[in-house]
């Protein structure tokens, strides 16, 4: 089998890796072709690689409006299709868990949920991913850097899943009935639990709460949004089971493996006020 993966990302290289070690034939585009990619916007090269390919999946967001893998290179896609999308496409649900047949659109993220869309109606695996974590990305690497923190809102709830079980249940769908599939853990919760959790993982006071008026315009509206994200059909129709099923388990593992190294001062504690 061969699969060129349109954004040769963190996540893409974990899929990638998983493929090479199932004696899959893997390339990866990125836009300036750097460590053995090939460039995006080498039109030859890419266009023979599609046409060599069994499989492709792409993991470009979107540019604006448009989705430039389909605005470049959309005529010429064939084969099996796969694409990278976000479960931001399901907006805010106040809390409520959200499925592959929620409404999508609704939310900030309304040219993500055209290209999710788009992908679809070309037959494509759609797989809906929550926040990403893993090694070298993950809460351990804020917390131990001094950059992680904490926002004080009751009820706010995240949906995550580890990379590598994003890719497991990438390979599964690969030739799985087209459709959406959400890939995220069995426990979304709020992202104060998994950074206090973390904290203690590598024996440091919980990060510092922080007000919402300080964060970025971005992450404003990260946490805008609450919602739970079911992956039940993921589990039914890929046969897809989180090796990582809680952020509990993802991070015990990240930190047997990984040492993030501690920043000089460590993140304040919380004062007494604050839950």
């Amino acid at each position: 089998m061969r699969l060129l993966i349109f954004g040769f990302g963190y996540t893409a290289r974990r899929i990638a890796a998983a493929l090479r070690n199932r004696d899959w034939s893997v390339i990866g585009t990125t836009r300036d072709g750097r460590d053995g990619t090939i460039a995006f916007a080498d039109a030859d090269r890419v266009r023979s690689e599609i046409a060599q390919a069994t499989h492709i999946l792409s993991s470009v967001p979107p540019d604006g409006d448009a989705d430039p893998v389909l605005a470049t290179y959309g005529g010429d896609l064939r084969g099996t299709l796969a694409y990278l999308s976000s479960t931001g496409v399901y907006g805010d649900a106040d809390g409520a868990w959200v499925d592959e047949g929620a409404p999508t659109g609704t939310g900030r993220r309304t040219a993500r949920a055209q290209a999710d869309a788009e992908w679809l109606a070309r037959g494509a695996r759609v797989f809906r991913l929550p926040g990403i974590y893993g090694p070298g990305r993950s809460p351990l690497d804020r917390v131990a850097a001094g950059t992680a923190h904490r926002v004080d809102l009751p009820g706010q709830v995240f949906s995550r899943c580890h990379v590598d079980d994003i890719a497991s249940g990438v390979i599964a769908g690969l030739d799985a009935p087209p459709g959406a599939y959400n890939l995220a853990d069995d426990l979304p919760c709020s992202q104060n639990i998994v950074m206090a959790y973390a904290a203690a993982l590598l024996g440091l006071p919980p990060p510092r709460f922080v007000s919402l008026d300080s964060l970025s315009p971005m992450a404003r509206g990260f946490y805008a949004e609450n919602r739970r994200v079911a992956n039940g059909k993921a589990k039914r129709v890929l046969r897809w089971q989180p090796a990582y099923p809680d952020y509990r388990f993802g991070l015990r593992a990240l930190s047997a493996i990984t040492s993030p190294a501690i920043a000089s001062t460590p993140p304040a504690a919380a004062s007494s006020d604050q839950r």
